[in-house]
């Protein structure tokens, strides 16, 4: 029942990055969304299906968005990695650890997309790249990543409980039935 979580609450992002913010003037400004999603899963697990996951879900925005093809899945695989060694070396659930994250994986994503400009079109352009764009979609992403990542634990957990209550509601019902019969 966590994959229906995760899958929902994973086509809101989607919706809500492609469809709903794009209407929005100071989409520009955005970061990347589906970075709480990733990072959540970094944080939850550390087993080999997550990577997994995290890979369908960079394949399926790299087949929405205009930039090049692996751009989100290379860069969602990294942050992945990334948790997971330091992980290792911080308490996983220490705040200070989820800015350090959040100030990290955003310029992981830019750093992607600079250097497929810098293969493409050469040195010249990386005087080009708009720095200012990565430092206020860092800001903003120190400002909206762990509060993210907090709502999506809470929804979560708010989850779970709801799938156990409806288990053993069910269960009992059942129980009931067959004592009947």
């Amino acid at each position: 029942m966590n994959v229906v979580f995760f899958l929902v609450f994973t086509l809101f992002l989607i919706v809500l990055q492609t469809i709903i913010l794009p209407s929005f003037s100071w989409f520009d400004q955005c970061f990347d969304l589906l970075i709480i999603d990733v990072l959540f899963l970094s944080f939850i697990s550390s087993h080999y299906s997550m990577v997994l996951a995290i890979i369908i879900i960079g394949c399926v925005m790299d087949s929405i968005s205009g930039v090049p093809f692996c751009y989100h899945t290379f860069s969602y695989v990294w942050m992945y990695i990334i948790v997971q060694i330091v992980k290792q070396l911080f308490f996983q659930r220490n705040i200070i650890f989820i800015f350090i994250i959040s100030i990290v994986s955003i310029p992981i994503q830019h750093g992607f997309l600079l250097f497929s400009v810098f293969v493409h079109q050469g040195v010249d352009s990386i005087w080009e790249f708009n720095f200012n764009l990565l430092i206020r979609q860092v800001f903003w992403g120190v400002v909206f990543i762990p509060p993210g990542i907090w709502l999506v634990n809470a929804l979560w957990q708010n989850w779970i409980l709801k799938i156990k209550f409806l288990r053993n509601n069910v269960f009992k019902n059942t129980e009931d039935r067959i004592d009947r019969i």
